[in-house]
């Protein structure tokens, strides 16, 4: 179960990181592992509509962030100190982004996690191809 569910890491993150809206929704948690959607607008598009780098990383660390706080709890100070992220395939512009995450370590000063992101709905499906997969790893404050 979970340390924190999905009602609660919404509130949690509505209160400390209320520009997070803008990088994707929540939309289920487990224990150390997060869905997260991004409605993909023209704001998230470069030329030649391909959704950019930047949205989809911005989607990835907020993906595993919440992952890591159903693993630790209501940690605002939790960072990203790495990020590493392959882009696969041209995902759709006119279809949601779909970010699967799940931490693969979690250390007393360290969380690893992985995300998977795939363009629309039947793209997330399994056994589907993702359009990027990234790798992070959190500094845990010491309290």
């Amino acid at each position: 179960m979970p340390v924190l569910d999905l009602q609660q890491l919404n509130q949690f993150l509505a209160e400390h990181f209320p520009q997070g809206d803008q990088y994707g929704a929540l939309e289920s948690v487990g224990r150390g592992a997060a869905v997260m959607r991004l409605a993909v607008s023209d704001q998230h598009l470069r030329p030649g509509g391909s959704v950019s780098g930047p949205a989809m990383m911005a989607l990835a660390d907020v993906a595993v962030y919440a992952a890591l706080l159903t693993r630790i709890g209501p940690v605002p100070l939790a960072v990203t100190s790495n990020l590493n992220i392959s882009f696969l395939r041209k995902p759709l512009a006119n279809a949601d982004l779909i970010a699967r995450a799940r931490m693969l370590k979690v250390g007393r000063v360290l969380g690893v996690g992985e995300v998977f992101m795939y363009s629309g709905e039947a793209a997330a499906a399994e056994g589907t191809d993702p359009v990027a997969h990234a790798t992070l790893t959190y500094a845990i404050p010491q309290a």
